[in-house]
């Protein structure tokens, strides 16, 4: 029986690494900040399939999957995905309550989008927001044209790349400088004609990501120094957690980890004690807190 990784999920607020296993269902294994982290890939990357409602239906073919692309789906199955997916649009009739958001990622880097309510926030951690708030709350189609209303009138974008996002995690700004840029978007938002007479407004109340995240007690994350672009059979990560944000992993020497790209991967204990044989892209190096070691 083959357990493979589905990636990073967020859990309560805490981020866990996800696991399949074709007739065993799904299981996670939460992570704490401080703990080591070892593990290598071995075999084939393949397609995870599709997952709806809480259930994965596996891939027919067992396809195999790019070490370098960050779906683990092949492309029939991909489609199939976005047949019922309200991101693409192409699950208009779906009768839960949604809310939209105002996300903050870094200094100017905003952007407006919706969530099914049921969710919580567990869509805002998936995409690293440090700091947002609710902007209301109603049927689909009244908040999906609630979000094209706002990213036009405000001028955000509907995607902020995640290269983006992790190149500023080690310099943000105070807690309250940010909780007061995503407050006066809120009160420029709120301002704005036009809103669907069916979507319930919310009033402005920031959280922050700080604790989740690992950046309490931080001058931010430490900044990026080798960002992992692709996993290989043998390849080893080695090192130990400080902070993750939305898919990325944050080790101590700087090394970020894509957790879009250890999906659909069998990973087992390494061979050696330090990180090998994996692709990385080189960025300037900042040195980082320590801290005590554990297990993955």
């Amino acid at each position: 029986m083959t357990w493979r990784c589905t990636g990073i999920r967020w859990n309560d607020g805490r981020p866990a690494i996800g696991w399949c296993a074709e007739g065993r269902g799904e299981r996670s294994s939460l992570l704490a900040y401080g703990q080591r982290m070892a593990f290598a890939a071995r075999g084939e990357r393949h397609c995870l399939g599709v997952r709806r409602a809480g259930k994965r239906t596996p891939c027919p073919t067992a396809a195999t999957v790019p070490g370098r692309a960050g779906n683990a789906q092949c492309p029939e199955c991909a489609r199939l995905d976005r047949s019922f997916s309200v991101a693409a649009d192409t699950n208009a009739a779906d009768p839960r309550t949604y809310r939209v958001y105002l996300a903050w990622f870094g200094p100017g880097m905003v952007k407006v989008g919706i969530t099914a309510e049921e969710r919580g926030p567990a869509r805002l951690l998936e995409q690293g927001a440090v700091t947002w708030t609710w902007l209301g709350r109603g049927p689909l189609m009244a908040t999906r044209r609630t979000e094209e209303l706002l990213r036009a009138a405000l001028g955000v974008p509907d995607r902020i790349s995640y290269a983006r996002k992790r190149a500023v995690r080690g310099h943000l700004p105070a807690a309250a400088d940010r909780a007061r840029e995503v407050a006066e978007l809120h009160a420029r938002a709120a301002a704005l004609p036009g809103w669907p007479e069916s979507l319930e407004r919310l009033a402005c109340e920031t959280v922050d990501h700080a604790g989740p995240f690992g950046l309490e007690g931080l001058d931010g994350l430490p900044a990026p120094a080798r960002v992992i672009t692709a996993m290989v059979p043998g390849g080893a990560v080695v090192g130990r957690l400080v902070g993750a944000a939305g898919p990325d992993l944050h080790l101590a020497d700087g090394l970020v980890v894509d957790t879009r790209l250890l999906a659909g991967w069998e990973l087992v204990a390494p061979a050696g004690d330090g990180t090998t044989g994996v692709p990385v892209t080189e960025l300037p190096p900042l040195a980082a807190p320590d801290g005590q070691d554990g297990l993955f």
